[in-house]
């Protein structure tokens, strides 16, 4: 709403302001879109802890911060490399099924020939076709990716609650075990 606002005030006042009232609206614009990306990252990892502990959303919100800013290297690292294979995947399967598809319709595909409909430009149902499965595979891919998420929240925890009592056990898998670099004392 203030991101909207100010695009507002900046649209009626754009032809009676300088250079220095431009900067300074483009320096409110991105300071509000940084904000706006950190909140919508505080809030999925706010849900995570509230989904972990039951917990009421603010105190999921305060403990959820409390984890970003005590583990910010390892959280930007895995979220940023989880993000980029999770992009990949989409790319992978979308472009996968555009070339199925381009195959289907050019008749180049000898088992299915009685099922492809005669068509004379197979162009439009192609790009159907490639935008339908991108918008599926961007769903199934969020549902991953939140599950990336909560795992590694619960990881981060699971090493938090292990520094606190040195009796602990860590929970995690030997694998996310090693991503994380945990070293076994026994």
């Amino acid at each position: 709403l203030i991101r909207v606002l100010l695009e507002y005030v900046e649209k009626k006042v754009k032809d009676k302001t300088g250079r220095f009232a431009r900067c300074v609206f483009c320096c409110c614009r991105c300071c509000l879109f940084c904000l706006e990306k950190f909140l919508k990252f505080l809030n999925r990892n706010a849900y995570i802890i509230t989904a972990i502990y039951g917990s009421g959303f603010f105190t999921s919100a305060r403990r959820a911060f409390q984890i970003i800013i005590s583990n910010p290297i390892r959280l930007l690292v895995i979220d940023k490399v989880c993000d980029f294979l999770i992009f990949l995947g989409k790319l992978c399967i979308t472009a996968g099924i555009g070339i199925l598809a381009f195959f289907f319709f050019t008749h180049r595909i000898a088992q299915a020939e009685n099922y492809v409909p005669e068509l004379h430009y197979y162009l439009i149902p192609l790009l159907l076709i490639i935008i339908g499965t991108y918008v599926i595979t961007k769903c199934f891919f969020s549902v991953y990716s939140m599950a990336v998420d909560t795992i590694m929240i619960c990881a981060l925890e699971d090493l938090r609650m292990q520094e606190k009592n040195k009796n602990h056990q860590t929970m995690m898998s030997k694998n996310l075990q090693k991503v994380f670099r945990v070293k076994k004392d026994n």
